[in-house]
């Protein structure tokens, strides 16, 4: 009987790495984008990192709660070609959202955020009762 139970346990469809993932996952229409985030606890601060290659500064979007970050944002661009009898048009568009809890609530009225190359950071400073303290050891 213990064998039965250790063929059974033992077995590939109980691996997950040996799942297939559902066809419709394997096409290549089919593009999910989420920007990639980090989230930077500090001493006195929060820094949100956002990756958004191809993402121009007038079409991104970010507001702070307490204890939350949200950034949206899209993206449209053409290309068009002209040879001749040929012609060729077009036009990509999207966008995208995503909302993060942050590790402590922060002061969403003093963030600060800058741009460049396709990396949005923003530096949120912590409330006062969030911060670190030192404990000293009696």
């Amino acid at each position: 009987m213990e064998s039965r139970f250790e063929d059974f346990f033992s077995a590939d469809w109980m691996r997950p790495s040996n799942w297939e993932l559902p066809g419709w996952a394997h096409m290549n229409q089919l593009e999910l984008k989420v920007p990639k985030m980090d989230i930077v606890d500090r001493n006195n601060d929060v820094l949100v990192r956002v990756d958004l290659p191809g993402v121009k500064k007038e079409g991104v979007d970010v507001s702070l709660t307490d204890n939350t970050v949200t950034v949206k944002g899209s993206t449209s661009e053409e290309k068009k070609e002209e040879k001749g009898d040929y012609y060729r048009c077009e036009t990509m568009q999207g966008s995208f959202s995503r909302t993060m809890s942050l590790p402590s609530e922060v002061d969403g009225s003093k963030a600060k955020s800058t741009f460049k190359d396709g990396v949005l950071e923003v530096v949120a400073p912590k409330l006062e009762k969030a911060r670190r303290h030192s404990v000293k050891i009696s």
